[in-house]
This record gives C-alpha cells, structure tokens and sequence, in this order.
C-alpha cells in the first residue's frame, strides 16, 4: 500500500514539475506573432488549399503581413476576402482572377476502347503504375482521385466514367491538378473567351490516334490552315490557342473532324 501510495505521490510531483517547466520554456522560446497575421487569417476561408501559392491560410497570412504577398492571391475567398485584407493592411487589392479547373480530355468509355479488366488498385496512380486502363495512355484514367480531394464540391463522375466540373462551385485552388497524374487539368480564367482544345493525346503516330480514341486530336491541322486570326501553333502534338488573339469566331471547332476544339464562353461556361 505504502509503494502505490509514493508512486503515485511522485508521479504527480513530476507531473507538476513537468507542467511548471513547459510553461516555462513555452514562454522563453516563444516567437512573436504578428497581430496583423492573426486578423488576416480570420478573414481567410481555411481550406489550405496552396492556390495561394503558399502551404496554408497561416504561411498566406503570415507573409501578407510581412508584405511578400499580395492581398489577392487567394482565389477561394475572391474578391470579399481581398478586400478585408486590403482593409486590414491598408493597401490595394487589386482585381482578384477567378480561375476555374477545366478537364483537358473527353476520352470517356464511349469513345476510348479499354485495354482489359482491370484488377489492380482503384485509384487513377494505381492504374497509372500499371500501364493505364484504356488504350489511349494519355486520357483520364476514371477512377476519380480528383473528385476525392475537391473540397468544394466542383467536380462529379459521369456514368461514362469521366470527371464533370461544376464552374459554378469551382475556386481554382489546384487540388485536382496535384492530385491527377496525367496532368489533365488546366487553368483559365472564369472570364476568359476564345477556343479550347480537350485533348491531351501526343501519341506522334497519327494513325494511331483515331484507333485509341475517337475524340482525340488527329493532328490534321485543318484548325490552323482556316484560322482566320492566324492563332492556333501546331509546334506542339497537340494545338496552342493564342488567347490574346482568338475572337471565338468558331472555325476551328467547325473545322475540326474529331471535335476536340470548344469555344469557352459558350460550351464550357454555360
């Protein structure tokens, strides 16, 4: 009894010997924090996305009010919360650029023929290790690991086993990019107007090309041979839109034969 008795007494001796000298520390080592930082932060969304560019709301808030940021850079909280930071640190926002993620592939179960089951791990970098899924090794692989870290609700599957984004909820935070390993997705401002091409297919043998996927790119060039604006590079496998350029006069989607050319403003954002 008397051993229970002085174990216990010295554990709650230590333990408030402990407690003393990690309050003590906690003090002595304690580095200042900005006030400013703190007031930015609460005006800040909290989904620690990295659009900013920064790892989280803190490290964004933090280098805001060390002025190595500016107020706009989080497109999450948009314009509302650029404005309660300029509010904050009494400089200019500035225009905040929504952007918005857009799939670069319609190769769907409809259009891309499937190599075999496949029995490996469900997940898109589970297949990817494996060689892919359908014969175009270039497409969306379907098993959605972008929808899974959206944290806005933006992005669905489509019953042909294609990712779908909602621009309506879509922030731009880039998740869905990190997290696709085919590098599917590209970024364009939510007010942007002009032609772009869903296609990611660089296979550089042509032929092959209509036989993995019917909505590729067949690399034809008949998109830049009647540009009227002179727009579109074929320097890539895949054609460039110059943006600065395209009046969104349609030519090239007419043109196009396998119809992987969309006029933003009214195929995408509608």
């Amino acid at each position: 009894m008397n051993i229970i008795l002085i174990t216990a007494l010295f554990a709650a001796a230590l333990a408030l010997i402990l407690g003393i000298m990690l309050g003590f520390f906690k003090d002595f080592f304690a580095v200042p924090q900005d006030p400013t930082a703190g007031l930015i932060r609460e005006v800040l969304p909290g989904a620690n996305c990295g659009a900013c560019g920064y790892p989280g709301c803190d490290n964004y808030a933090a280098a805001v009010a060390a002025g190595e940021a500016l107020s706009n850079a989080c497109t999450v909280g948009g314009s509302s919360a650029a404005k309660k930071i300029a509010a904050i640190t009494g400089k200019d926002a500035g225009a905040v650029v929504q952007t918005v993620a857009v799939l670069a592939c319609q190769g769907s179960s409809l259009h891309t023929p499937i190599k075999g089951e496949y029995t490996g791990l469900k997940t898109c970098r589970g297949a990817k290790v494996a060689g892919g899924t359908k014969l175009c090794t270039w497409g969306c692989l379907g098993f959605g690991d972008c929808i899974k870290v959206c944290q806005f609700g933006a992005l669905s599957m489509t019953a042909n086993r294609l990712p779908k984004v909602d621009y309506s909820k879509c922030t731009g935070c880039g998740l869905c990019s990190s997290e696709c390993p085919m590098g599917l997705f590209k970024f364009i401002a939510k007010a942007q107007k002009g032609a772009m091409v869903l296609c990611s297919n660089v296979n550089p043998v042509k032929q092959m090309v209509a036989k993995t996927c019917k909505i590729s790119c067949f690399k034809c060039g008949l998109c830049a041979k009647n540009c009227p604006e002179q727009c579109i590079s074929l320097d890539t496998l895949v054609p460039v839109v110059d943006l600065t350029k395209c009046t969104s006069c349609g030519t090239c989607a007419e043109k196009c034969p396998s119809k992987v050319f969309k006029i933003i403003e009214k195929d995408l954002f509608v």
